[in-house]
């Protein structure tokens, strides 16, 4: 086996991990779900290290290791809302933003040129408190005492970034989709 598709596996098994930890969240083992999610996300650390460090990048890697992170991050908000966990608006909200933000990335695509992911540093730490959220929620369910009122402030803190980046990104990618249309209309860039 190539050493190079040792990330590609790892983000593989991430993406494997996720009927376990939904089935274990549901079944209440909430100890093991937290040690699946842990799994998950040391494998997430060591694919990405290992991609950078031994130049080990691919196509593939670039699209498959955020796909298996938002698969990973939505079928764990889900089972949690379904749960009673986390407050369902909080999930719709995370969701809307997610789709707002892909559809309008395939509508860039097509309509104005090749999207290039460009993840911004709003968008980032956004990723960061939705997966410290979910992190909280697994270790108070796991048994270790974590204050409840900590949870309602790290859910609106999601929210709140959740719709700052989708202002964010709605903004820079109309404001690049205005300046093509310009640059069309006067010549300077030939029509797709």
């Amino acid at each position: 086996m190539n050493l190079a598709w040792i990330p590609n596996v790892l983000t593989v098994g991430r993406m494997l991990a996720v009927p376990p930890l939904v089935a274990l969240l549901v079944a209440g083992r909430y100890d093991w779900a937290l040690a699946v999610a842990v799994a998950a996300g040391l494998s997430d650390l060591l694919d990405g290290w290992l991609a950078r460090r031994f130049g080990w990048q691919s196509r593939f890697g670039g699209l498959a290791d955020p796909a298996a992170d938002k698969i990973l991050m939505v079928a764990s908000y889900m089972t949690l809302a379904w749960l009673g966990y986390l407050p369902w608006w909080l999930f719709g909200l995370v969701i809307l933003r997610d789709l707002v933000i892909v559809i309008g990335g395939w509508v860039y695509h097509v309509v104005f040129e090749r999207l290039q992911a460009e993840p911004t540093q709003l968008s980032r730490f956004n990723t960061f408190c939705q997966v410290f959220l979910m992190w909280f929620v697994l270790v108070r369910l796991a048994g270790f005492p974590l204050p409840p009122e900590a949870q309602i402030g790290l859910e609106w803190l999601v929210a709140f970034m959740a719709v700052v980046t989708l202002v964010q990104y709605t903004w820079l990618w109309s404001m690049r989709a205005v300046r093509i249309t310009r640059e069309r209309r006067a010549g300077e860039r030939p029509p797709r």
